[in-house]
C-alpha cells in the first residue's frame, strides 16, 4: 500500500496539488495506524496529511475517487469461471464436460498466474494482478488520454497477458490431443477468446481510469474543454458551437470572394468602352476572374481517443462544403473506408454519426496510421489534383506500426495541400509511440486543434480564401 499511496501524492501533484516528500511519509505513517478497513477513515487520513489549502480539496476528492475506487470493479464481466459458463450454456454435458473441468483444473497449477485468474473468473486476484503491474508500469508518466492505447498494451505485457494466452492455446491443445471433439474445441476456444477480450477491455478501463484520475481541473466552458473529455451533452454543444462558427466564416469567406472577383486591367475593351467621350472621364474595364472552387480530402482517425476531434472536424468541413467543388471524406483506424456517400443520403449530424460509428471500417483494431495512409495512397492517389487539398486529422499514434511515411509524401507531392489537424498538444508529438514530428515533415501545415477555441483561432487558414 505504501507505492499506492506515494503514487497517489504523484496524482495530486500532476493535478497541481502541491505535496511535499514529508507530508507523504506523514501519510503513510498515519494509514499505516488506522489501517484499510474504513474507507472513510483512510480518505480523512489523507486528505489531513496531504491537503492543506482549501482550494485543493475539490480535486483530492475527485483523484481519491477515481484512484481508490476499486480496481475490482473493472472486473465485472468476469464474473464467471470457465468451467461453470461450460455448465450453464449446456453444449458439453456428461463424461465430456467432467473430462474438460479435469483437464483444466489438472493443468491450472502450472499455468501464470493470470491465466489461472482467467480460468477461476476470479477478479479480486485479476485486480491484484493489475494493480502489480500498473505499479511496476509507473503510470505516473501518462500526460494525456490521447496515450491509453500504448499504456494499454503496456499494462497488459506486464500483468503477463502473452504467457496467459500461450497457457490457454496449450490447454486447447492438451484437450484435442485427449479427444476432445472439434466442436468441443470450437466452443472452449470461443469462450477463452471471449475471456481474453474482456481482459483487453478491462485494461484499457483500468488505464482511462488512471488517465482521469491525472487530469487537471479545467474551465466549465465547452469551447475551452478538451475534445477527449467532453460528455455526450457537451458534444452537442460543442457541435452547435462549431455549426455557429463555420456559418459566419462561411459568410466572410463569400464576401471575400466577391470583392476580389475583378481581375487584370483588360486594355482593348477599355479603350473600345472609352471611346465615344474620348476617355474623359476614364472608366477602366477588367478581366473577370473565374472563381476557383477547391476539392477536399478529409481523412478521419475514428478511434476512440479522438473520435471527438474528428466529429468537430467533419462537422466544421461539411458546413463549408459550398466552398468546395467536392468534398471527399474517408474515415480509418486500421483500415480505411469512404463515408462521402453518408453525406449525400443523409443530414449532416445524422452521416456523422453514421461514418463514426464503425459502420465502414472495424472499430476494434489498433490505430495504424502508416496502413492507412499507404492504402489511400494505392487506392486513390490518381483521384490527387492541384487543386486537392487533403486534410488529416489525428494524434499521429501509429502504435509503433511502420510510419509509411513516403504516402504522405507522394500525397504532397501531387495536392496543392496537405493539412494535419493534431488534437494532441505539440509537447507530446514525437513521444512513445507518436510519429508527428516525421508526418509534419510532409505536410504544408500541421496545426494543434485541442478544443473548439482552438478552432476559431485558426478556422481561417483551413479554408480557401
Amino acid at each position: 500500500m505504501d507505492a499506492r499511496i506515494v503514487e497517489f501524492a504523484e496524482v495530486l501533484r500532476q493535478n497541481g496539488v502541491r505535496v511535499s516528500t514529508s507530508e507523504v511519509q506523514d501519510a503513510l505513517r498515519a494509514t499505516a495506524e488506522v489501517g484499510l478497513e474504513d474507507r472513510n477513515l483512510f480518505r480523512a487520513v489523507l486528505r489531513t496529511t496531504l491537503i492543506k489549502r482549501e482550494l485543493d480539496v475539490d480535486t483530492f476528492r475527485r483523484a481519491f475517487d477515481f484512484y481508490f475506487s476499486g480496481a475490482a470493479r473493472t472486473f465485472e464481466a468476469l464474473d464467471e469461471s470457465l468451467a461453470k459458463q461450460l455448465e450453464d450454456e449446456g453444449y458439453l454435458e456428461g463424461d465430456l464436460l467432467k473430462m474438460v473441468i479435469y483437464q483444466m483444473n489438472l493443468l491450472a497449477p502450472e499455468m501464470s498466474p493470470l491465466a489461472q485468474a482467467i480460468l477461476a473468473g476470479d477478479r479480486a486476484r485479476l485486480a491484484q494482478i493489475f494493480r502489480q503491474a500498473s505499479l511496476q508500469l509507473d503510470l505516473g508518466q501518462l500526460e494525456s488520454p490521447l496515450q491509453t492505447g500504448f499504456f494499454t498494451r503496456r499494462l497488459l505485457a506486464g500483468a503477463g497477458m502473452e504467457r496467459a494466452r500461450s497457457d490457454l492455446k496449450s490447454m486447447e491443445d492438451e484437450l484435442r490431443a485427449r479427444g476432445l471433439s472439434a466442436e468441443g474445441i470450437e466452443i472452449v476456444s470461443r469462450h477463452v477468446a471471449a475471456a481474453m477480450r474482456k481482459i483487453e477491455d478491462a485494461a484499457r478501463q483500468e488505464v482511462r481510469r488512471q488517465s482521469e484520475a491525472r487530469i487537471r481541473r479545467r474551465t466549465d466552458s465547452v469551447t475551452d474543454k478538451p475534445l477527449h473529455l467532453l460528455s455526450q451533452a457537451e458534444v452537442d454543444q460543442m457541435e452547435a458551437a462549431v455549426r455557429t462558427l463555420a456559418e459566419k466564416l462561411k459568410s466572410r469567406l463569400i464576401r471575400k470572394q466577391r470583392s476580389h472577383r475583378r481581375g487584370s486591367l483588360n486594355v482593348r475593351r477599355t479603350l473600345r468602352r472609352n471611346m465615344p467621350w474620348d476617355g474623359i472621364p476614364m472608366v477602366p474595364q477588367f478581366r473577370r476572374r473565374r472563381p476557383e472552387r477547391p476539392e477536399l480530402v478529409v481523412l478521419c482517425d475514428v478511434s476512440d481517443s479522438v473520435r471527438n476531434a474528428s466529429r468537430m472536424m467533419l462537422l466544421f468541413m461539411h458546413t463549408l462544403q459550398s466552398l468546395f467543388v467536392r468534398v471527399r471524406s474517408f474515415v480509418f483506424v486500421s483500415d480505411i473506408g469512404e463515408v462521402t456517400h453518408f453525406f449525400k443520403d443523409l443530414d449532416v449530424s445524422e452521416a456523422i454519426d453514421a461514418a463514426t460509428a464503425g459502420r465502414t471500417v472495424s472499430m476494434s483494431a489498433n490505430s495504424n496510421y502508416g496502413r492507412a495512409l499507404a492504402d489511400f495512397t494505392r487506392d486513390h492517389l490518381g483521384s490527387i489534383t492541384r487543386r486537392t487539398t487533403v486534410m488529416i486529422i489525428g494524434d499521429g499514434r501509429n502504435n509503433y506500426n511502420a510510419s509509411n511515411a513516403w504516402a504522405l509524401k507522394d500525397l504532397r507531392r501531387k495536392a496543392k495541400r496537405v493539412l494535419w489537424i493534431c488534437p494532441e498538444d505539440r509537447g507530446n508529438w514525437g513521444i512513445g509511440d507518436s510519429e508527428m514530428l516525421t508526418y509534419e515533415k510532409h505536410c504544408h501545415q500541421a496545426v494543434v486543434v485541442t478544443s473548439v477555441s482552438d478552432l476559431s483561432r485558426i478556422a481561417d487558414q483551413l479554408v480557401p480564401a
